[in-house]
């Protein structure tokens, strides 16, 4: 392996930019775009962005002061769950206090591990016949991972519906992620939220379809003989708590934020690690060998522990390619961290784009070392210096889920193609909710 692999990531400028910058352009699309060299040296960041103060909090120990320490004092910003609520409503990623203890007591019972550990044939199943169905040659990794990542989340929570796997969802899903830049400038602007450019229409279009087809579904479990599944258990424990309406508004939310962050994130992941694998031809061959044997031994609940090479790489991958480069939290209470004085209703930015690469974190953040996440240097890392997932209470329910279905599908994969890049082919970076590879990831197959 290269000892010195830097993988792409968008420019840095020497001094930062005016604020208002990130309204237009590159940064109104891709959230990592137009940080400067100074942001990934210092532990704080004050921002002004239309009368809304905003602190970038980097330092791990204040990271942890918000997400766990004082986590009680700082909520999910009315200004995202403004823009969310079209999409995923009040679901358990945009609510708060006992709504949001509710919703995740219920979910939860879904991602126990045992209950990971039951899918991981699941996982293995949707790997084998892709990888099966493939030709020599280009192809899409990231559509492949996609289409392998929704279909999972199909089997594993939505009963197999079709309806969630078709070319028509991953498009309409498209939109309503990319629609989000748009919305967000509207509800900081303080205007309502009406789509005006094609990606704004685009992105209304995707809101719709997957709340009608998320509520057909939902609709259709309250029918005798409904498959006993992630959405029927949900909305029987709902309607024990809540009023029949909102129990159903809250299923429908609930649906849509499993849905939309169960596959497109690890879709994500597993492109960028077959990126990396793709540009470290030795690594790949060694990680390829690892899975062929474990798989050797069968594919049974305790194959993702038989990989631990392919662990570390996923986890450098997701170091790198955080599956969300930013979450929000907004004061509810005044608060100080080190220095710095939180007011009320200011926001508090955490990055896990720039902790990751922080030069004061890192040796040699921005190349790609498998090896930072040995067991010996792992113990040296801060808590919350690393947080992929996030951190605290808040800590997202499906992770164990999505390093599980990542895994076993890398391994299965790689047991049974090479990936090579395509000459002369620039991977960038793209995205303001998630990070994909701006327009898709030819990769070069070979069987083995």
């Amino acid at each position: 392996m290269s000892e010195r692999f830097v993988p792409p990531h968008p420019p840095r400028q020497s001094k930062p930019v005016h604020s208002l910058r990130g309204l237009f352009g590159e940064r109104a699309r891709t959230a990592v775009h137009g940080w400067s060299e100074l942001a990934f040296d210092t532990w704080h960041i004050k921002r002004v962005v239309l009368g809304h103060p905003v602190h970038v909090v980097l330092k791990p120990e204040w990271v942890q002061r918000v997400l766990l320490d004082n986590a009680a004092n700082y909520e999910k910003p009315r200004l995202v769950k403004r823009i969310l609520a079209p999409t995923i409503g009040r679901g358990l990623l945009s609510s708060d206090g006992e709504l949001w203890r509710a919703q995740r007591k219920i979910v939860a019972a879904s991602f126990t591990p045992p209950a990971v550990d039951a899918l991981v044939p699941v996982f293995a199943r949707v790997g084998e016949a892709m990888a099966e169905g493939w030709e020599g040659g280009a192809r899409d990794m990231a559509l492949e991972a996609t289409t392998a990542t929704m279909t999972v989340i199909s089997e594993a929570l939505f009963s197999g519906d079709a309806r969630l796997t078709s070319r028509e969802a991953m498009d309409h899903i498209t939109g309503a992620m990319e629609g989000v830049s748009e919305a967000r400038i509207q509800v900081l602007l303080g205007m309502p939220l009406v789509p005006i450019t094609p990606r704004g229409r685009r992105g209304r279009r995707g809101q719709r379809y997957l709340r009608h087809t998320l509520g057909e579904l939902v609709r259709e479990r309250l029918a005798p003989g409904a498959p006993q599944d992630f959405v029927t258990n949900v909305i029987r424990a709902l309607m024990e708590r809540f009023p029949e309406d909102e129990a159903l508004e809250l299923a429908v939310d609930n649906a849509a934020t499993f849905y939309l962050a169960g596959h497109e994130t690890t879709a994500n992941t597993t492109s960028w690690t077959l990126y990396l694998l793709s540009e470290q031809r030795e690594l790949q061959e060694q990680a390829a060998a690892e899975a062929q044997s474990a798989l050797a031994s069968g594919v049974g609940a305790d194959l993702p522990d038989r990989l631990p090479l392919l662990r570390a790489i996923l986890e450098e991958s997701l170091r790198l390619y955080p599956p969300v480069p930013r979450f929000d939290r907004e004061a509810v209470a005044g608060d100080r961290l080190g220095e710095h004085e939180i007011r009320p209703g200011d926001l508090v930015s955490i990055w896990p784009w720039i902790i990751h690469r922080h030069k004061r974190l890192w040796d040699q953040p921005d190349v790609f070392d498998p090896q930072r996440f040995a067991p010996e240097r792992r113990e040296r890392q801060h808590r919350f210096q690393y947080i992929p997932f996030g951190g605290g209470p808040r800590t997202c329910v499906g992770a164990r889920l999505a390093m599980a279905e990542a895994l076993t599908i890398l391994a299965i994969w790689l047991s049974k193609w090479r990936f090579l890049p395509v000459p002369r082919r620039e991977v960038r970076v793209s995205g303001m909710v998630t990070l994909r590879p701006k327009g898709g990831l030819p990769l070069i197959l070979e069987r083995r």
